[in-house]
This record gives structure tokens, C-alpha cells and sequence, in this order.
């Protein structure tokens, strides 16, 4: 899922400007007295999806994930790193790519448990705590940077410094492979600010979608070139997309979750609603930049010039 900060308080508002994916609310509400309710009601939106057993938390689906990883250079041998890797769906299919290397990064605990059992028998990987904005990593020395819904969720100088510390991570060559939650570029500014606006107090997450110009422009202020990008239609909780993604047994144990946890058939409603109002203005875009070689260092002469 991605997802602005009309909803959350200003400790999550302070996560996400720092560059971390927010927690979620309900410890929060907590300490501010507002404990009402089933839990369901009160968890941000992937969170709660999580905890009823979906594990694709992308908004253009499984398939989307498999096209953008298909636009990399995804092969044996390369070094990776997931910025936050949710309940580590994606982590499995870059995991069967048999990389050199795999760290998944993520300061918070969500999902942490589900991800260390993905990444046990895989002695080339290991969980990073840490914020995608400053992971610490080694400059220059990464294949493949994949970071999926989780972008929306940051403010505008978060998103920049993500997008920076992937920029930084890669080597010469290396790509930067995002997938997240854009809005059409044909709509005037307000109408986009009212979806923005409604989208976070459904999922209770500041949401903060781009363009998918704007999502590029992002990629290449960093120094990246643009190399591939992919679209598809925001239905992450429509019936066929669940059974696309989690398969028919995975969708019939979410579906029994939803009726059998207190608050969630409600919640759930109402998210579907949420994203069929606005599904002319929100769609899921996939994009592949690439970090540039170097130029030829000074002396010596580049591609086609005269000796």
C-alpha cells in the first residue's frame, strides 16, 4: 500500500520527513486517549491488510512487481537491496534470482518476522534495521535498489532523500526499480489535493502520490536516467486482483480473516470504496532508472572522439 499527513500525528509526521515508513497509529492513539473501538478500525491501512494474511501490499499487484523486476537487469550474482520490504513478498522473487547479496531495509518491526523467515536458508541475505533516507550501506557498490509502496507515504524532502541514498547505493550501471502510487497528470491541482486528502484519512497514512511525470522528474534530480516504466490500474481489493495476487486459497483465508476479526469487514468496505472513487484519478506506476558510467576522466578521450 501506498500512502499524507492529514491523518497522522506529528510523531508519524516526524518518521516520514525523516525518511521512515510510519508505524502504525495504534499505540499512538493510545497515548492520546483515542483507544476506541476494534483495532481494525485504528491500523493504518497495510498494516491491517498484513494482519489479515495479505501479503502483496502493492498497489498495482503482483503482476506489476514481476513486470518491473523484468525491466532490471535481475540476474544471478547481483547485489541487492530491498528498501522496505513489507512482509517480504518481493524478497522472494529477488531472493530466487540467487543474488550475490540481499539486504532488506527497514527501521520499524511490521512485518520483520515474516521477512526473516523469507530470508532463513539464504545466508547472502540479512535485514538492515535502518532508515531507507541513511542506510549506512556502502557507496557505490549495489546492483539493484527496489523500494515499493513506500515513497507515497514520505513527505516531498523524504522522498528526495530516499531517492538520493538509492542513487548513492548504486554502482555505475546499477538501477533503481520503484513501484508506487501515482495520480493523473490531467486533473487541476485542488482536485488532486481533495484525493490525496481522503485516500489518508480512509487509510489512516499520510498518502502523498505523484504524478507519474513527477515520480520521473523525482528519479532524475538524483543524476538517474529513466529506462522503462509500466502502469496498471489501482484494485488492490477487488476480488480478482486478491485471487492475482495471493491466489485462490490465499484469497479465501483473507476473506475469512475480513469476516471473523472484529471491525475489518467494515474497514475493508470501506477502503474498496475509497479506491473505486477515485480510481480515475490514482493508478499504480512501475519505473526503472538506471545510474550512468561515469564520464571519462579528464585527458583522456570519450566514445567517438579523434585520437
Amino acid at each position: 500500500m501506498a500512502s499524507e499527513p492529514a491523518p497522522t500525528n506529528d510523531h508519524t509526521q516526524d518518521q516520514q520527513d525523516q525518511g521512515k515508513a510510519p508505524a502504525p497509529s495504534a499505540a499512538h492513539d493510545s497515548a492520546h486517549g483515542q483507544r476506541q473501538g476494534p483495532e481494525a478500525a485504528r491500523l493504518q491501512g497495510h498494516w491491517l491488510l498484513a494482519k489479515l494474511g495479505k501479503r502483496v501490499l502493492r498497489p498495482g499487484g503482483i503482476e506489476l512487481t514481476r513486470q518491473l523486476l523484468g525491466a532490471t537487469d535481475l540476474r544471478p550474482g547481483r547485489r541487492i537491496v530491498e528498501l522496505g520490504p513489507g512482509v517480504g513478498r518481493t524478497a522472494e522473487i529477488l531472493l530466487d534470482s540467487i543474488p550475490a547479496s540481499y539486504r532488506g531495509v527497514d527501521p520499524n518491526p511490521e512485518g520483520r518476522e515474516q521477512v526473516a523467515a523469507v530470508l532463513e536458508g539464504h545466508p547472502q541475505a540479512e535485514y538492515v534495521v535502518a532508515d531507507a533516507a541513511s542506510t549506512g550501506l556502502p557507496t557505490g557498490q549495489t546492483d539493484l535498489v527496489v523500494g515499493e509502496a513506500m515513497l507515497t507515504m514520505q513527505s516531498e524532502d523524504a522522498k528526495r532523500a530516499i531517492a538520493s541514498e538509492a542513487a548513492r547505493l548504486l554502482a555505475p550501471g546499477g538501477q533503481y526499480a520503484i513501484h508506487e502510487l501515482a495520480l493523473r497528470s490531467d486533473r487541476d491541482e485542488a482536485e488532486l489535493e481533495a484525493a490525496r486528502k481522503h485516500l489518508s484519512r480512509i487509510i489512516k497514512v499520510g498518502a502523498r502520490p505523484l504524478t507519474q511525470e513527477a515520480w520521473c522528474a523525482l528519479l532524475e534530480e538524483t543524476g538517474l536516467e529513466i529506462v522503462w516504466t509500466g502502469t496498471a490500474p489501482m484494485r488492490l481489493l477487488e476480488p480478482r486482483r486478491l485471487i492475482a495476487d495471493e491466489g485462490l486459497l490465499g484469497a479465501f483465508r483473507f476473506f475469512r480473516a475480513v469476516r471473523r476479526t472484529p471491525g475489518a469487514r467494515d474497514r475493508i468496505r470501506a477502503m474498496r470504496q475509497a479506491f473505486r472513487a477515485q480510481g480515475e484519478l490514482l493508478t499504480a506506476v512501475a519505473i526503472v532508472a538506471r545510474k550512468p558510467a561515469p564520464s571519462s576522466e579528464a585527458g583522456e578521450p570519450s566514445d567517438g572522439a579523434e585520437h
